[in-house]
């Protein structure tokens, strides 16, 4: 086979920061995510050494971005909310002053009800967050303690009324196919959702991750059927409150779809700082992944040593670019330009020639010159769409 050539990009994708703050009040029972109870709530000195943390990860990553220009940030976990508000603002000024900053950016911060205070709000708000994400999965009581939520029904309740005070950019996060949850209390999650007139709502299944208390001790979970009634519930529900099904499990009103996940989506670019954080950064001739030390004891250690944190890098393989786009856009209902994957990947579009007509030919997704989209099929069996686009099975690899 002859060997492609080392594509060279004509253009950078755009770029979006991503803020990891691994602390929460509670690790719950099916969260896989690099997240760690933190032992004394309001630890001040904890956050202050945190930020100084972030701060100088964020200065000894500039050579990677250099002159590049964020037009999202985005502050995960964990619970960023437990970090005060003089924190975040902190945080934000300073990477104003270290980086351009797209004039409308958007500036998303996630917070867990339990959290809650009205004036903390109003206070993120002033620092500058236009965008907030709520992790409600779910308005029922018995199924967020059987989740190991620390707060019930109430205050999710109150945490969207504060929220609603202060934002007018809002994501509900919820989950279903819960323990022991039936078709029509998922619908009620759902109509809750979308009735409170938020612009977003994501609605995640639950999965059995490894690692996991509930992988150790799995509860009892609805079969694949009724979680596949439940999704066709939501997906109807959603639409009749006019909310528009863009991407696999993310629901928007028009023109508020979430932008810095829409970015990972396109394959943009995104930095990461924080606790194993990870980054995809493009450069002239390659593509390249990155994860920070994990553990949030070892990265703060290595960032006041002035150690890499760093701890892992690789270069995308010419083969896992293709696949890489595929895997992300392909989760938009509406697809992708064709152009698009020459400018994100280096690659012309007959690089993934045959696996576009295999797909074609099962019904999983439809393509002409201009676009490529799943079809519903596709987009309801998303992984074995997305399986025909691994590397083992490119002709060209």
């Amino acid at each position: 086979m002859p060997v492609l050539p080392v594509p060279q990009f004509k253009a950078l994708p755009p770029l979006s920061l991503y803020v990891h703050i691994p602390w929460c009040l509670k690790k719950c029972p099916y969260c896989d995510f690099n997240s760690h109870e933190i032992r004394e709530q309001g630890n001040q000195a904890l956050e202050d050494d945190y930020v100084k943390a972030l701060i100088k990860d964020l200065e000894t990553a500039l050579p990677d971005i250099w002159g590049r220009r964020l037009s999202t940030i985005f502050f995960g976990g964990g619970t960023p909310s437990l970090f005060s508000a003089n924190a975040i603002d902190t945080l934000l000024t300073a990477i104003r002053m270290l980086l351009p900053v797209e004039h409308f950016a958007e500036i998303t911060l996630e917070a867990n009800p339990g959290t809650f205070e009205a004036q903390k709000f109003a206070d993120y708000r002033k620092a500058g967050i236009n965008r907030l994400s709520i992790g409600i999965q779910s308005f029922n009581r018995q199924h967020l303690q059987a989740l190991g939520r620390v707060h019930d029904d109430q205050e999710a309740h109150r945490a969207v009324e504060i929220a609603m005070k202060n934002f007018d950019n809002i994501n509900l996060d919820l989950m279903y196919a819960l323990p022991r949850q039936s078709l029509q209390e998922a619908q009620q999650d759902i109509e809750t959702a979308c009735a409170l007139g938020v612009t977003h709502v994501s609605a995640y299944h639950l999965t059995l991750e490894p690692n996991t208390l509930f992988h150790r001790y799995p509860p009892k979970l609805p079969d694949d059927e009724q979680a596949a009634q439940m999704q066709e519930i939501i997906e109807l529900t959603a639409a009749n409150h006019h909310y528009r099904h863009y991407e696999t499990s993310a629901f928007a009103q028009t023109g508020k779809e979430s932008r810095h996940n829409l970015n990972y989506w396109l394959f943009g670019d995104y930095l990461g700082i924080g606790a194993g954080a990870h980054s995809k950064i493009s450069f002239a001739d390659k593509i390249v992944r990155q994860m920070r030390y994990k553990q949030p004891k070892e990265y703060l250690s290595r960032a006041h040593a002035g150690d890499s944190l760093i701890q892992t890098q690789q270069q995308l393989t010419i083969d896992d670019r293709g696949f890489e786009f595929m895997m992300n856009a392909l989760r938009l209902s509406s697809g992708f330009d064709t152009v698009l994957f020459r400018e994100r990947t280096g690659l012309p579009i007959t690089a993934v020639q045959t696996q576009l007509e295999e797909a074609e030919q099962r019904g999983l997704l439809v393509h002409d010159h201009l676009r490529i989209k799943p079809t519903v099929l596709g987009r309801r069996f998303l992984n074995d769409l997305l399986q025909i686009f691994l590397p083992e099975n490119n002709p060209a690899g």
